[in-house]
């Protein structure tokens, strides 16, 4: 998609050099997909404390554990 933006060189070149980057194409895709990861983990760390998880997971695949040594 082609699109017009009016971005600070400064920061942009600084973006550049920061994610390892060679074209402000790059530059700018890595930063979109680092700012929706973040989102998204952020969107995570609301359920912390009030998901209970106490799951056995050998029960849950129906396994049966061997209780031979």
């Amino acid at each position: 998609m082609l699109t017009t933006l009016d971005l600070s060189e400064t920061l942009l070149e600084e973006a550049m050099m920061v994610t390892n980057t060679h074209t402000k194409t790059a530059v700018i895709t890595v930063a979109l997909e680092r700012l929706v990861r973040q989102s998204k983990v952020s969107g995570i760390k609301n359920y912390f404390g009030k998901l209970n998880l106490d799951i056995d997971l050998n029960t849950l695949r129906g396994r049966e554990l061997s209780t031979q040594i």
